[in-house]
């Protein structure tokens, strides 16, 4: 088991809180907050009541987003972007999904992209970036929800930015048309690509524009 007593989360979301590994510093150990399962149950629509309390937990919705057909090839190209899954482990505090810890040069936990574009900005450095890990997407299949800037960090590789995707995988569509279709894969990662840099435009914007709108008006245009 994984002692988290006592210890200090280095971020935390909505419904997870995110360890350091105490014994292994290069594994990062997520933890669902308590109870939060059950508050999403609860105010979730009626119709998405009935698939149960485990759909509504981020550890076992990343369990399904790692077990694609995508993810599951001997390629070393495919963890380009990428951490490793430990899988599902005990904890003092609960089940944590287990997945290498992406780290900076100095060795503390890499800033994510929203923090990196609060800084910079969408300089020419961090557009390529985004467009190498939108190239991996598609060279290798890889289903995501929205790739959200808050679930995208950076750390620099040999000289260059490199952008891992520490959460979101799986696939968002209601009809399940992009786990057994590459025709349709393929369309559906073009999506979540075209949403990816309209959120990256929306994050360097003055935000007057609420998110949801200025995601409408760019899918429109």
């Amino acid at each position: 088991m994984i002692d988290l007593n006592n210890r200090e989360p280095f971020a935390s979301g909505g419904n997870r809180f995110c360890y350091q590994h105490p014994q292994e510093p290069h594994l990062c150990v997520k933890v669902m907050r308590p109870g939060r399962t059950q508050i999403l149950l609860d105010r979730a629509p009626w119709y998405k009541r009935g698939r149960g309390l485990d759909s509504f937990d981020d550890n076992l919705r990343e369990q399904e987003g790692y077990s694609q057909s995508a993810l599951q090839r001997d390629s070393a190209g495919l963890w380009q972007h990428l951490p490793r899954w430990y899988g599902i482990q005990q904890t003092s505090l609960g089940p944590a999904a287990v997945t290498d810890m992406i780290l900076d040069e100095s060795g503390t936990p890499a800033p994510t992209l929203r923090q990196y574009l609060n800084k910079h900005g969408l300089d020419e450095e961090v557009r390529i970036a985004l467009q190498e890990f939108a190239s991996w997407l598609l060279e290798y299949g890889v289903l995501t929800k929205n790739l959200i800037a808050h679930n995208l960090v950076l750390r620099r590789e040999n000289g260059r930015l490199q952008i891992y995707l520490i959460d979101g995988l799986g696939c968002a569509s209601f009809l399940p048309l992009p786990k057994f279709s590459s025709f349709f894969a393929r369309r559906y990662i073009h999506r979540r690509i075209q949403r990816m840099w309209l959120r990256v435009e929306w994050e360097v914007s003055d935000k007057k524009i609420p998110w949801r709108k200025f995601e409408a008006r760019g899918l429109k245009g």
